[in-house]
């Protein structure tokens, strides 16, 4: 029997927990506003801090505004996105030698016209391992870490997202996926969907108890 799940929430700047990111979701909404020559921003955070989230959140958020834009996250052709109205571009530092060319320029274009570009990457401008032409228009405009979540906004975060699937989850299972489970926000929601989905299945309530029995195959040691 095909049972009818809830699809996960599609990124957004009101779904995204925003912890002490406040000034970074500020400026994502109004860099379209921004003066000509300061519409780029650039975010970066270890993996798992929800740079994707945000990127697709703002490109989401520009196409409702009116405007043309595209999410990019791997090699493309760069002279079609001259098009856009908005860019974002994730994960910079896996760019090969020609990608890195065409944002470097499509970079200088946007600047020029005065659009916004969002680009991503795990480490801070200056300790990319990229061109160097392209680590300094990196650092150009506004640049942004996203700041890791408490214990206390991951709970949050884990217990709106269950809220949003229809599920009650108790607190003492959101203290056992903490403690228990790699504690990047990714992660711990893919858990929680994984959770929800086989108490569905088993017909039985999420507890720490069937929590511990999804994740048993994955710590117990092949016999």
């Amino acid at each position: 029997m095909l049972l009818d799940f809830q699809p996960a929430p599609v990124p957004s700047l009101v779904n995204f927990v925003v912890g002490r990111n406040q000034e970074l979701i500020d400026a994502l909404r109004t860099l379209p506003l921004a003066e000509q020559g300061a519409a780029s921003l650039y975010v970066w955070g270890e993996s798992g801090s929800g740079k994707t989230h945000l990127l697709k959140a703002a490109t989401a958020l520009y196409l409702s505004r009116g405007l043309n834009a595209a999410y990019v996250e791997e090699a493309t052709d760069w002279s079609r996105l001259s098009a856009y109205d908005a860019v974002a571009v994730d994960n910079v530092q896996n760019l090969d030698e020609d990608s890195q060319v065409g944002l470097f320029n499509l970079f200088n274009e946007f600047r020029d016209a005065g659009r916004p570009l969002i680009v991503a990457g795990r480490d801070a401008p200056q300790a990319l391992e990229v061109r160097p032409d392209l680590r300094t228009r990196l650092g150009w405009g506004l640049v942004y870490q996203v700041q890791a979540l408490s214990d206390d906004e991951k709970s949050q975060a884990l217990q709106r997202h269950a809220n949003e699937r229809g599920f009650r989850l108790p607190q003492e299972v959101i203290d056992y996926l903490l403690a228990h489970v790699r504690r990047d926000l990714p992660t711990l929601m893919g858990v929680l969907d994984s959770l929800d989905k086989w108490s569905l299945t088993a017909k039985k309530p999420v507890t720490v108890s069937l929590l511990k029995q999804l994740l048993q195959p994955a710590s117990s040691p092949t016999q």
